[in-house]
């Protein structure tokens, strides 16, 4: 991963995310649709939990502005496919979509794979669609979209925010989560056969 600005942008992300951290603390489901509620909402489910925890390892495996424009795509594509579930456009088979990107990731992670990060971003975008057209009919049940909007926009960056945090702390040592991402691979098949039955 490069060093200088980027790291420092790194680090600047991490802190602010860490700096909510304690927020999760509080967040459970009786808060029926206020902002700790959806702050922790992103926490709820494994198959989100690993994608967007992914989207922080490749970005910051990628490095330069990868490491911050696979986060920032997938929470704007996220926000824009739950406004439109909300809205009654779901997106088909939304549930499998999820499972291909947990283990599509998981594969690109366990094989180090690289690109151009445009298509690294474009692939993030199409992904997050399906996951905020799925997590959009909760959204429909929110009293204010700002406040289902940030909530679950910070919670998604706090988990990209651990991908980034473990990138860095494994630098010396990718091998490590190389193979740490062969499981989330499996998972994502797991999850796909289910949900195709």
């Amino acid at each position: 991963m490069k060093t200088g600005s980027t790291s420092r942008r790194l680090r600047a992300m991490l802190f602010a995310c860490g700096a909510l951290a304690p927020a999760i603390a509080w967040a459970h489901p009786g808060h029926d649709g206020g902002f700790l509620h959806w702050l922790a909402h992103p926490f709820h489910g494994l198959d989100h939990v690993l994608a967007a925890v992914a989207v922080g390892i490749w970005g910051a495996r990628l490095g330069g502005k990868a490491a911050w424009a696979l986060p920032a795509a997938f929470v704007a594509a996220l926000l824009g496919g739950a406004a439109l579930s909300a809205a009654g456009w779901g997106l088909p088979m939304a549930e499998v979509a999820i499972a291909v990107s947990v283990a599509a990731l998981g594969l690109v992670i366990a094989l180090d794979g690289r690109t151009a990060p445009v298509c690294a971003v474009a692939l993030m975008a199409l992904f997050a669609l399906f996951h905020g057209s799925a997590h959009g009919m909760a959204a429909a049940t929110s009293a204010h979209w700002s406040i289902y909007a940030t909530g679950i926009a910070l919670g998604t960056l706090l988990l990209h925010a651990a991908g980034v945090g473990a990138t860095i702390a494994l630098r010396a040592r990718p091998l490590v989560l190389r193979v740490a991402a062969a499981p989330m691979a499996l998972a994502g098949l797991a999850l796909l056969v289910n949900r195709l039955q």
